[in-house]
């Protein structure tokens, strides 16, 4: 929850607007503001403060306890003019949140993190649990001094750049070792520990045994990612309470799928019981990994729990990023989040050229030209197996016409895949010529490089017939002159020479340039692979210069 605090009729009325906006996210706190900041500090996550910052600095200094807990305060002018994060610009999102406020009521988010400032990453914003001198090894990334990772366990990271050796360190792991001096642990998420217990087993006795083998194995609970049994204990007290004192979910997996995973400890009494000669052996290996800990007993007489661990590799991330149009602020704020996210980013050259300011230092470009997409899509898929966060590029959305078919079609369970959409070129042409979509519309590339033509001809030829308004792709090249005026021609046999046709090149550029014609008056010589043509339906109707296809299938009639 964040709690909103204001003093004045104009600090209101913008504490009021957020309140508007997010009314399951905030609540307002009134009375005295001293009071209401004490009593909002004390029951919210975050705080936003209508006032001055030397005012916000007395009221919360006294109640400040610890970086790690204290809520994240950020302090608005009564202008709104700036969103200042306060305090917990990491750890208590106050960095993210002054941006999210800043969007919302037109103020400039001053961040003055310091690993913000200069494009790196924050140790404390990985999503991972850390430990060590945070402090100090974020001053030697800033200063630009050597910092050497020591990844025991592969890890998706976002970019840093690390040296082969340094003065300090980053230590991806998840054994139960103390960091040294200049060091910074890392714990991944990468431990699984299947449980089994008998019914009615006390919880005390399930944890016993979980964090015996922990503890026996040389293992942090802080890499604990979740516990997992079988559906049939999926209600077990002793379970279920274990899981949430332990601050991780509980997954289950049916008897059938538990009974099909080798274990080197089958035992009779589980397959009589709920359908499988392994449940916690079973539950930790069913998603892959390696066995740390295998099957071991509670220390009850009798035991009525048991647990194994299992180390499971860490998943590549393989974002695949729509980039728009080309112009900057149809780049979705989705998309620039991945790109700020990715290590590895694989894309065409001319793609990569237009966000390489974006990303942010230390990431690794791997770019290439025209005609290589699956060759990008292999490589893209290929990083992410060896447990980097990759962004895969493409222009529009990349699951049109772009890398997203290829990568996916190159791609198994093994990684994580994440689409993240772009407004396409289709879209684009079409919100400057006006609403020539409408209604029902296809789109249609006329390359034949990968498709044979007879497919393209039958579908523009079924489109034609179903009176559909048609944007065209890739619709001419020098190589390829004859296919828009083949495809022109099959359309003008079901509609009207005055029918309506869009010619967008370069949509939302500098350059580009848009104009609206007709099915007659089109000359394809005029048409480039840079550009966008759509052609209307038989409703579609030239209206001040812009095409409008009806919502309905019949035009209403004009009032007298």
């Amino acid at each position: 929850m964040i709690g909103l605090i204001s003093a004045t009729a104009a600090g209101a009325a913008a504490r009021d607007r957020l309140a508007a906006a997010w009314p399951d996210r905030t609540r307002v706190y009134d009375g005295a503001v001293g009071d209401a900041v004490r009593r909002a500090f004390a029951e919210c996550e975050q705080l936003v403060c209508f006032l001055a910052t030397g005012a916000v600095v007395r009221l919360v200094a006294p109640l400040l306890s610890d970086k790690a807990s204290d809520p994240g305060v950020v302090c608005v002018d009564e202008a709104g003019r700036f969103a200042v994060p306060l305090i917990g610009g990491h750890a208590g999102g106050a960095n993210e949140l002054a941006c999210e406020v800043g969007e919302l009521l037109g103020a400039v988010p001053v961040v003055t993190t310091a690993t913000d400032a200069v494009g790196i990453p924050g140790l404390d914003t990985l999503g991972l649990p850390v430990e060590g001198d945070v402090a100090g090894v974020t001053r030697a990334l800033i200063d630009g001094e050597p910092v050497a990772l020591d990844a025991e366990v592969a890890w998706p990271l976002p970019p840093v750049s690390f040296a082969e050796r340094g003065a300090h360190t980053v230590r991806v792991t998840d054994r139960a070792v103390e960091a040294a001096d200049r060091e910074v642990l890392l714990r991944p998420p990468s431990l699984v520990v299947g449980v089994g217990a008998s019914r009615g087993a006390p919880v005390e006795e399930v944890l016993d045994v979980i964090e015996g083998a922990l503890r026996d194995a040389g293992l942090s609970p802080r890499s604990l990612a979740e516990l997992a049994t079988v559906e049939a204990k999926a209600d077990e007290p002793g379970i279920v309470e274990a899981a949430a004192r332990l601050g991780v979910p509980l997954v289950t997996y049916s008897a059938e799928e538990l009974a099909a995973v080798e274990v080197p400890n089958p035992s009779a009494a589980p397959l009589a019981a709920v359908g499988t000669p392994s449940v916690a052996e079973a539950a930790a290996l069913v998603s892959g990994g390696e066995l740390l800990v295998p099957k071991r007993k509670s220390a009850g007489v009798p035991a009525t729990a048991t647990c194994a661990v299992v180390r499971r590799p860490g998943r590549g991330r393989l974002a695949v990023v729509g980039l728009g149009p080309g112009a900057r602020d149809l780049l979705t704020p989705r998309a620039k989040a991945e790109l700020r996210r990715a290590s590895v980013l694989v894309g065409l050259d001319q793609y990569v050229d237009q966000i390489r300011d974006l990303l942010r230092p230390g990431t690794r470009i791997l770019e290439s030209g025209l005609g290589a997409e699956e060759e990008r899509a292999r490589t893209a898929v290929a990083e992410a197996r060896r447990g980097h966060a990759v962004a895969l590029i493409g222009s529009g959305d990349a699951g049109v016409y772009a890398m997203a078919s290829p990568a996916l079609a190159e791609a198994s369970d093994d990684i994580d895949v994440i689409g993240v959409p772009g407004v396409t070129a289709a879209l684009a042409a079409a919100a400057i010529l006006g609403a020539p979509l409408g209604h029902d519309h296809v789109s249609i590339s006329l390359s034949d490089l990968h498709t044979p033509w007879e497919v393209i001809e039958r579908r523009v030829r079924a489109a034609a017939e179903a009176d559909l308004v048609v944007t065209f792709y890739n619709p001419r090249s020098r190589g390829r002159d004859w296919q828009l005026p083949k495809a022109l021609a099959i359309l003008a046999g079901h509609r009207e020479p005055t029918t309506p046709v869009g010619v967008v090149r370069n949509a939302s550029r500098p350059d580009g340039t848009a104009r609206v014609t007709t099915l007659a008056l089109l000359d394809p010589a005029t048409v480039d692979m840079m550009t966008v043509v759509t052609v209307g339906n038989t409703a579609t109707r030239d209206i001040a210069g812009r095409m409008v296809t009806p919502r309905g299938y019949r035009w209403q009639e004009e009032p007298k």
